[in-house]
């Protein structure tokens, strides 16, 4: 079950959720061509630092997995999710499509969210799987109304991505309930159920009180996975290009309100000029 916070207390997890965005904002001003993963990391580390927060992801803990070893999830070109600040030590390029997501704590409360960048110009395929992420998630959060099921939330998702710009939702990936702690239930998967019992979550009530970090991941070739044991990195199963998008959503009595906005209205072609 969700865990449901009271009204009284969004104001509490919004302020998270702002201090990812703005975190988000200067990495908009701060990132070039020519820089490391690790230089990027290192600016999160700082500006959460200045931010008066700290990283919900450094030193987290899956089953049979590390601790993750980065401050954010700095995911290049064809890594989905979960990448690292060392798993590549080559210098950012033109064109290159980079997936941060930046989790913070701030006075106990989680904030959570991920957007998608291009450095210098996006290729034609980038700048279309991009706009259709975005898409996907603006859709989607539309369907978090109490009294739905959460499989609106996938239908809503696959449809635009799959159906009507061509590309692949990730399987086995998707959004979490979250609150006080990064992880809690529901599952939000970004695709219908292909057999009885892959989803449990999906007709699963969405009640009032609820806070959702809901994240479409998409590929352009592929809807398959691949990562290597015991390793965080996850990478599109054919090498073909990826994004993730994400916003932290409180679903109130009157329908879903976005608490990481602002992201949208950021410039998601870095570097330029």
């Amino acid at each position: 079950m969700a865990q449901l916070i009271t009204p009284s207390e969004v104001d509490q997890a919004h302020a998270a959720a702002q201090k990812v965005v703005e975190t988000h904002r200067r990495l908009v001003e701060f990132l070039r061509t020519g820089q490391t993963l690790a230089q990027i990391d290192a600016f999160v580390a700082e500006t959460l630092r200045d931010l008066g927060c700290r990283s919900a992801f450094l030193g987290y803990r899956q089953a049979r997995t590390p601790a993750f070893p980065s401050h954010a999830c700095l995911s290049l070109n064809e890594c989905i999710v979960h990448g690292t600040a060392g798993m590549t030590t080559e210098p950012m390029r033109p064109g290159d499509i980079l997936k941060i997501d930046i989790g913070v704590v701030y006075r106990g409360w989680i904030g959570d969210a991920a957007w998608t960048y291009a450095f210098e110009h996006a290729s034609d395929e980038a700048r279309r799987l991009m706009d259709c992420g975005k898409e996907c998630l603006r859709r989607g959060v539309e369907t978090l109304k109490p009294g739905g099921v959460y499989l609106d939330f996938a239908r809503a998702v696959q449809e635009h991505a799959e159906t009507e710009c061509g590309f692949h939702c990730v399987r086995g990936l998707g959004g979490h309930g979250y609150g006080r702690k990064l992880h809690a239930p529901p599952y939000v998967a970004n695709h219908a159920p292909s057999y009885p019992g892959e989803w449990p979550d999906a007709f699963t009530r969405i009640e009032p009180g609820t806070l959702l970090a809901v994240e479409p991941m998409l590929a352009a070739g592929t809807a398959e996975v691949s990562q290597q044991s015991r390793q965080w990195p996850v990478f599109t199963g054919d090498g073909s290009l990826s994004v993730h998008y994400e916003h932290d959503v409180y679903v109130s009595e009157d329908g879903p309100r976005v608490l990481t906005e602002g992201l949208e209205e950021l410039e998601d072609v870095v570097g330029k000029g």
